[in-house]
């Protein structure tokens, strides 16, 4: 079975559906309005290619289609909908150190150098 480091670095797009998703079941659009209130309209998810991602998510073992929750009744039959497996939020802890890793060298790095970016 691979490791979630076998997975670095997500692509962004990967990264940005396990941050919307968290502990949540949601469908696509549900994953794009989530991530757009997460990071205050500063970033997006293109709806083009999200669908292709959560299928290569499940692939992968990062997401699984789950029934939707009880009580949403707003989509209909045909909505699929997507939670994060335990392997998935592994792997998104994996991709947050190495990313915080990153950023202390990247600091680090401007600090020594006498400017701040």
């Amino acid at each position: 079975m691979p490791s979630p480091e076998d997975h670095l670095p997500l692509t962004p797009q990967f990264y940005h559906v396990l941050l919307a998703l968290g502990d949540a079941t949601m469908h696509g659009y549900g994953i794009i309005q989530a991530f757009e209130a997460l990071t205050e309209g500063r970033e997006t998810l293109l709806p083009g290619s999200l669908y292709a991602t959560l299928n290569r998510m499940v692939e992968a073992g990062m997401l699984s289609p789950t029934p939707a929750p009880s009580g949403d009744s707003s989509g209909g039959p045909k909505r699929r909908y997507y939670r994060a497996t335990p392997f998935g939020k592994a792997v998104a802890r994996a991709e947050t150190s190495r990313l915080e890793r990153l950023l202390v060298v990247a600091r680090r790095r401007w600090l020594t150098e006498g400017g701040s970016g």
